[in-house]
């Protein structure tokens, strides 16, 4: 007979998928540091033990986890304009870690080589290549993007200020820089308490930055 929810309803059965998006709902709700196999288990309304037909260990289901965040971040087209390719990959990139934020650390700090990833790396490298740039270049170029869109998010989502408190904050750390003693910190919180400067960091702007220098790089290697 097949297995009943609590209210009776027929349970879907258990599969990888399932136990990776209910562990990323999980972390969505509660955190990474909440999840454990015990929790999940609860969740899913089964023994931990069952878990293990399914995911390895803790391990497996933190790379799987890792591996279907990546998943929603799509992958660049080969061909075409290069700039364009590469700015969605990252504006993609950004918005699933945003919405993860647990995340943007688990990512870095492994070695994932889930299939979402490896299509992810190879698509980026291939619209690079098909671009111009060498297999080398082309490896510092996404390297260097995704510092910068894994290091702008993480510091997003644990900065301490919300957008609209920036020029109150300004105000009330004033007197902590006297412009006798910090010029140009006290000049730059007045334009932000005065509303002529938002202070707020811009996702866009360093992007831009890392494109046009690489398509400078781009045209000095095929001159």
């Amino acid at each position: 007979m097949p297995r009943t929810s609590g209210d009776g309803a027929p349970r879907t059965p258990l599969s990888r998928e399932k136990v990776l998006r209910t562990a990323i709902r999980l972390a969505d709700e509660h955190g990474l540091a909440a999840l454990s196999m015990r929790k999940l288990a609860q969740t899913l309304g089964v023994e931990a033990m069952s878990l293990y037909n399914h995911v390895k260990n803790k391990d497996d289901l933190l790379d799987g986890v890792a591996d279907l965040v990546v998943a929603e971040m799509g992958v660049p087209e080969i061909g075409g304009d290069w700039k364009a390719a590469m700015r969605a990959r990252a504006n993609a990139a950004h918005e699933a870690l945003l919405r993860h934020p647990w995340a943007t650390g688990l990512i870095g700090s492994r070695l994932n080589v889930g299939p979402a990833m490896l299509r992810y790396i190879d698509a980026t490298v291939g619209c690079l290549r098909a671009a111009g740039f060498s297999y080398q270049l082309a490896d510092r170029a996404w390297n260097a993007m995704d510092s910068h869109i894994y290091g702008f998010t993480m510091q997003q989502v644990n900065f301490p200020l919300q957008p609209d408190e920036y020029a109150s904050a300004a105000a009330h750390f004033l007197p902590l820089i006297p412009a006798d003693r910090f010029p140009c910190m006290n000049a730059l919180s007045q334009l932000v308490i005065d509303g002529k400067h938002t202070g707020i960091a811009d996702f866009t702007f360093g992007l831009e930055l890392i494109l046009d220098g690489l398509e400078r790089l781009l045209g000095e290697s095929v001159e």
